[in-house]
């Protein structure tokens, strides 16, 4: 789905450009997706 909405044709490049996410960086978006699917939205 991000390689699509980013306009990459190969998924190299998406996972070239975005594969240094750090752990606490991948945290925090998961906390703030169980947040929305909870209704917790600004939470």
């Amino acid at each position: 789905m991000v390689q699509e909405r980013l306009g990459h044709a190969q998924i190299a490049k998406t996972l070239d450009t975005y594969s240094h996410v750090l752990p606490s960086m991948q945290r925090d978006a998961a906390d703030k997706l169980d947040a929305l699917s909870e209704g917790r939205v600004g939470a």
